[in-house]
């Protein structure tokens, strides 16, 4: 049972209107800022109990907030101080729309929503691991929509350096941890449905790679109206969600639309081992993205610190990718081909299509291999989103098993089967000399397995021209596909607007212009989920 809030206390230049939640160790109040005047949220901490302690995690969590505000998926902290009856209290971004919690029980999130808020959480997590910071307690219900829809993730109060030893159980969430778990004789700060099994043992040793479990745990809770080993029907308590998670006991998700790759992301990302997780948020983020390319969605940037995108960067350039610097602020996921000379204005790290990896035999736990290193194009700007490379990842197994003498039985048959293959085609080069087209091996259609992803990048858009409509209300934009084949289409946004790429099947569209404003439009052609350079338009054109 939830507690009552305590008496909102009187803060200079703030009006009080109503409570927001009640937590274990704080109340959040909504209150109204006189200058500048906006709604704001103040976490005030409780007086009763208060120790030394309690006051130096509080202290703590804001201090670490305040590092990462800059970000624009974290939520932004605009003061701290202490109350003239002593309580400390943070005045931070109040968020107007419902949790994730609140929203994915409640309402079924689509694919590309999941990837589009997966991707965008990837960036502030890997902001905060850049600052030393480790969340440990990611889940649905810390992550909140900001005025914009967007994603905002809260509740660093049990967050700590790096290098710092796990703290007792210290969140100040409005909202209660659902499940809690003990470790060593003490209340550990963790959410048991989201948290990875290294959180369990006497000794609890998270680090980069705990983050990474529980931010795929959230994205796969999201699909799944569910947590991932919550199974309907069976005792879900504490200690068989531990049971399940340290077994690896993933719930699937039964949904028609969900592709096999992101299932293969996210039970890489909530592996038993950790050893086998992706090694970073922002390789999780790429993964994520690559899943956008194949679906033929327009990629989602991962917001990262320019430090962060310069070392991904080397760390491709290390690898063999051509690696370019521009003085424009993201780095983008477009596909270009490996060989592409031409400057672009938008700056993009560019994924070449990769051979698909070989699908893993049944194990005894989730394991998803690594894809196949291949060069990349790599382009970075200052104000830094890392878009991912493409590589189709292994497709998982649905149910997890031992290696059985069957897979063996049916590995040889496979390899005895190629050899005939072998052989047929060397008689066949033999006999009857070069093949023709029409011997040629067919092209896998991307809506019956395999992978997606197509070796060439569309042409851009040519003939781009603008005409305003007859009442001046609007500007009708037009372009052609040069080189058009069957399942082309368009996408296109308001220059300013990236992040609102729509599709479309006709080479125009209608944009609404007040007077004297200035339009542009990007356009792109999407071609089996690769899109090609951006054509801009501008109406009046200078």
């Amino acid at each position: 049972m939830r507690r009552t809030t305590a008496e909102p206390p009187e803060l200079a230049g703030l009006s009080f209107e109503r409570p927001l939640g009640a937590g274990g160790f704080a109340d959040v109040f909504l209150y109204q800022q006189e200058l500048p005047r906006r709604r704001v949220a103040v976490k005030v901490l409780l007086t009763e109990g208060l120790t030394a302690a309690s006051r130096a995690a509080f202290v703590a969590e804001a201090n670490l907030m305040a590092q990462l505000s800059a970000h624009p998926y974290i939520v932004t902290i605009y003061h701290a101080d202490v109350s003239a009856d002593g309580r400390p209290y943070i005045v931070m971004e109040y968020c107007s729309g419902p949790s994730l919690a609140e929203r994915y029980k409640r309402e079924r999130f689509d694919v590309a929503d999941a990837l589009r808020t997966g991707i965008r959480l990837a960036g502030a997590v890997a902001t905060a691991h850049h600052s030393g910071i480790l969340h440990r307690d990611i889940k649905p219900a810390n992550v909140l929509t900001n005025d914009f829809g967007w994603p905002a993730l809260t509740d660093f109060g049990i967050a700590s350096a790096l290098e710092d030893d796990l703290p007792v159980h210290t969140t100040t969430s409005p909202r209660e941890v659902e499940q809690t778990a003990t470790t060593g004789g003490s209340q550990v700060g963790m959410s048991v449905p989201w948290s990875p099994p290294e959180m369990f043992g006497d000794d609890p040793d998270p680090d980069v790679r705990s983050d990474v479990f529980s931010l795929a745990a959230t994205i796969h809770t999201l699909l799944a109206g569910r947590t991932p080993f919550e199974i309907p029907g069976r005792s879900n308590g504490t200690l068989d969600l531990i049971g399940r998670i340290e077994r690896g006991m993933i719930t699937p998700i039964e949904r028609a639309d969900l592709p096999r790759s992101l299932v293969a992301v996210l039970q890489k990302g909530m592996a038993v081992d950790r050893a086998d997780r992706f090694a970073t948020a922002v390789e999780l983020g790429r993964a994520l993205q690559r899943v956008e390319l194949e679906l033929g969605y327009a990629p989602t940037n991962i917001e990262v610190p320019t430090p962060v995108a310069q070392q991904i960067t080397r760390d491709d350039a290390a690898q063999g990718e051509e690696t370019r610097v521009r003085q424009v602020a993201t780095i983008d996921a477009q596909a270009v081909a490996a060989a592409e000379t031409q400057v672009r204005r938008v700056a993009t790290v560019v994924p070449t299509a990769q051979p698909p990896a070989e699908a893993p035999a049944a194990l005894d736990r989730t394991v998803v291999r690594r894809p196949v290193a291949v060069p990349e194009a790599t382009v970075l700007r200052s104000r830094t989103n890392v878009e991912a490379e493409e590589a189709p990842l292994a497709e998982p197994e649905a149910v997890a098993a031992p290696r059985s003498r069957r897979g063996l039985v049916l590995g040889l048959v496979g390899g005895i089967g190629l050899l005939a293959a072998a052989a047929i085609v060397v008689t066949a080069v033999v006999l009857g000399g070069t093949a023709t087209q029409d011997d040629a091996a067919p092209t896998p259609d991307p809506t019956h397995g395999g992978s997606a992803i197509v070796d060439t990048v569309p042409p851009a858009p040519v003939d781009g021209a603008a005409t305003p409509t007859a009442d001046g209300t609007g500007v009708v934009f037009s372009f052609r596909n040069p080189e058009p084949q069957d399942g082309d289409a368009f996408r296109w946004n308001r220059s300013e607007d990236p992040d609102q790429s729509q599709p479309l099947a006709e080479g125009a569209v209608t944009v609404p212009r007040q007077d004297g404003e200035r339009v542009c439009v990007d356009v792109v052609v999407s071609r089996a989920g690769r899109l090609s350079d951006p054509l801009k338009i501008c109406y009046p054109d200078a």
